[in-house]
């Protein structure tokens, strides 16, 4: 007998139109789409399965204090990326949100990874599978993404982008963000419940949310 063959479905490209033009409404949309990086002619891929909405009126967001030559790409309009190095060690991958000259943007926090696994634990042997990109840092590392892809456009670019395939999503949990000092109660963290792949702690990540 033949071995049984899974095949991934096709990942199709979305419309810039059909994209939110609000940052909760974006972070909470970009659950189940697809992260796409071209990696040294290879593609990975992974499943967005958990996002942080920042908003610029909240002193926790980058364009708080306006924009600068650090975070201007989180100003252009939706769909771009922002990506920053963070305290010196790990790339971020943001995705601008709202119409241009509006710093607001959504954090892709972790990823349920498709293809190109191994390509994504190259240099990163130890890291669990489960593991490769739970988590911003992780995230980055796992896609390559750097500060080569900031300001990317995310919807027509050829080397990251975002689309989507078959997949559907189901209950989504929202919580408090994680790490921070400013802001802190806000609840902008979106993730899809149950996933394995998902940073934080079991009390963020209890579905449905724990009485406060």
């Amino acid at each position: 007998m033949f071995a049984q063959v899974i095949t991934q479905p096709a990942v199709e490209r979305i419309a810039r139109v059909s994209v939110p033009r609000d940052t909760i409404a974006l972070a909470g949309w970009l659950l189940g789409k697809v992260l796409v990086s071209q990696v040294r002619g290879a593609q990975v891929s992974g499943r967005i399965v958990e996002t942080e909405a920042y908003l610029q009126r909240e002193p926790a967001c980058h364009g708080f204090n306006g924009k600068t030559a650090r975070n201007r790409s989180l100003f252009l309009e939706h769909g771009h990326a922002y990506v920053y190095l963070c305290y010196g060690t790990s790339y971020m991958l943001n995705v601008s949100s709202e119409v241009a000259d509006v710093g607001s943007g959504v954090l892709l926090r972790a990823l349920q990874p498709l293809t190109g696994i191994e390509r994504m634990r190259r240099g990163r042997e130890h890291v669990r599978p489960a593991d490769l990109a739970r988590g911003p840092g992780r995230l980055a590392a796992a896609m390559q993404v750097d500060l080569r892809h900031d300001g990317l456009d995310l919807f027509t670019g050829p080397r990251l982008w975002i689309g989507r395939d078959e997949h559907e999503v189901g209950d989504i949990g929202t919580s408090v963000r994680i790490g921070l000092t400013k802001a802190a109660d806000e609840r902008l963290r979106f993730f899809v419940a149950g996933s394995p792949h998902l940073s934080g702690s079991r009390l963020l990540n209890a579905w449905p949310a724990p009485p406060t």
